[in-house]
């Protein structure tokens, strides 16, 4: 008997489920298309995923056109990225930074419900309407999704707003993604259906896979929790720990004092907080959002956080460096690997640009973490402007992080055998 595996019987239209990867760093965007196609092959695809630096930004008209005279794929998407991750043909995993890249994913998803959409984002949904207003604007019924991956413009304006309604219109599916590079060329970032476009793009996935979210936020803990006592909008004006209170600049000197003299150092540069997001403390990781610390007032002793806050919640400061990251990415996709045995068919990694080989002192730090956990896993993804994805079922505009979406094999029907 042959080895039991369902992605090798479950077929529809006469296709196996398959993931196809190339990635090449010629220096010429004809050659770096020669080279992914060359290791593609000629099959065709159901989705392709399409990530590519931005020193070809001002070429990115011509990409896809030379793409698609050797790949078929129904559905074609992707972006500029600050750097590019993908995965060969010979299945070597690399992260390429600040080098000409090219990655090129061919995904044959039997069962699946795909269905790309643009997004104007120049007049959003009211975020107090009705929410069909949502689901109409991006064409999706939310029946049919069951995850969203998501790109978005660096012009566009109002991205917590955006993600916040579409949050809105699909609280049933995980958003996975991120913001396109910045650069010069006068068109858009953004890949989609042979179109280079502005606002967002996406493709809803739905039937029987899903993208199973992970979400790395890469920092550590310092210092007790301290709830909120008094702040205004994103201004922490009074912190108390047990039945002390204290202004969040003398909080934040005791958590100083007890640190050696290494996470000393790590604070000038790399110190953060992390914001409850639950109601019920549970001291997972999960429960906090990591944000920028951006401004102190020396009159009153406040401290202004990227976030907006509220008395009542939780905060705790955070240091981030390479070792606390690297134990964190890992235990999050062992954890993920742990609720679904079955291996994904491949790994989607949305990172920021201050990770890398800037976080972590070495090529490959977040994929080398995912290959030791998930050995054969393809991965594919950029280098972002700002990461997407979801903490405690609310979805997030991150920085810093490693945003993955695991695409998993996941039936609505289970098998007679089952």
């Amino acid at each position: 008997m042959v080895p039991f595996n369902p992605l090798d019987w479950f077929r529809g239209s006469g296709t196996q489920a398959k993931c196809r990867t190339a990635l090449s760093g010629c220096a010429s965007l004809e050659e770096a298309t020669k080279d992914v196609t060359n290791q593609l092959g000629s099959e065709k695809g159901d989705l392709a995923l399409v990530f590519v630096s931005s020193h070809f930004a001002s070429d990115l008209p011509r990409l896809l056109p030379l793409l698609s005279q050797r790949l078929q794929a129904e559905h074609w998407i992707g972006f500029v990225g600050g750097g590019v991750v993908g995965t060969d043909s010979a299945g070597r995993s690399q992260e390429l930074e600040q080098t000409t890249a090219l990655s090129v994913t061919l995904l044959n998803l039997p069962g699946a419900q795909l269905k790309p959409f643009q997004l104007d984002t120049g007049a959003l949904p009211d975020l107090d309407g009705p929410v069909q207003n949502w689901q109409d604007w991006v064409s999706v019924d939310p029946a049919d999704s069951r995850s969203l991956l998501l790109f978005i413009d660096p012009s566009c304006g109002a991205i917590n707003d955006l993600i916040s309604g579409l949050d809105y219109a699909y609280p049933n599916a995980a958003i996975i993604g991120g913001i396109a590079a910045p650069h010069n060329a006068s068109h858009g970032s953004l890949l989609l259906d042979g179109q280079i476009i502005n606002g967002a793009a996406g493709v809803s996935i739905g039937g029987d896979w899903v993208l199973d979210p992970v979400v790395a936020q890469g920092c550590r803990p310092i210092g007790p929790v301290f709830a909120i006592e008094q702040a205004q909008r994103n201004v922490l004006l009074e912190l108390s720990d047990g039945d002390r209170r204290d202004t969040p600049v003398a909080c934040l000197q005791r958590v100083l004092a007890g640190l050696n003299a290494e996470d000393r150092e790590l604070v000038q540069h790399s110190l953060f907080l992390g914001v409850e997001r639950r109601n019920l403390m549970q001291e997972c990781p999960s429960d906090f959002l990591v944000r920028n610390l951006i401004g102190v007032d020396p009159r009153n002793g406040a401290v202004a956080v990227a976030e907006r806050v509220r008395p009542g919640q939780h905060v705790q400061f955070q240091l981030r460096e390479a070792q606390s990251s690297r134990l964190e990415a890992r235990q999050l996709l062992e954890a993920s690997q742990d609720r679904c045995p079955l291996p994904p068919l491949c790994g989607l990694l949305f990172a920021c640009l201050g990770r890398g080989s800037g976080l972590f002192g070495e090529a490959n730090g977040d994929v080398s973490i995912a290959r030791d956990v998930l050995p054969d896993l393809p991965i594919a993804g950029a280098f972002c402007n700002g990461e997407i994805g979801p903490l405690s079922n609310t979805t997030y505009l991150h920085g810093y992080t490693a945003c993955w979406g695991l695409l998993r094999h996941a039936p609505l029907v289970a098998s007679p055998e089952d």
